[in-house]
């Protein structure tokens, strides 16, 4: 998913501050993980947000998943695709449009 010119610049921020040593697999998911508390904190009180800050802290989120992505040699399109597929077929249109009803306890209406 990022761009040629974006998964260069990240890969060349890391190594010139020689910081893939500590991007193992565990620690990139927990950086994720605590990105997305920072994000989610830009909404704990209110609808209303800051843009920039959301936006910074969103960039942090993506960042790590594109580092671990990176890690663990994905594709992220690939994997992205791969469960929209599984997800649609969780969901189909006809049972879930509209709806926020869990997979697993979509039926259809019985009229």
């Amino acid at each position: 998913m990022p761009s040629p010119t974006t998964l260069a610049a990240l890969r060349a921020f890391v190594a010139e501050r020689d910081w893939d040593q500590f991007h193992s697999p565990e620690n990139l998911a927990k950086s994720i993980s605590i990105e997305a508390s920072e994000l989610l904190e830009c909404f704990q009180w209110s609808p209303n947000f800051d843009q920039q800050r959301v936006e910074e802290e969103l960039a942090d989120v993506v960042t790590y998943c594109i580092h671990l992505a990176n890690k663990i040699g994905v594709d992220l399109d690939e994997i992205v695709m791969r469960k929209l597929e599984s997800t649609d077929k969780k969901y189909p249109v006809n049972l879930a449009k509209g709806r926020m009803t869990k997979y697993t306890e979509l039926v259809e209406d019985q009229e």
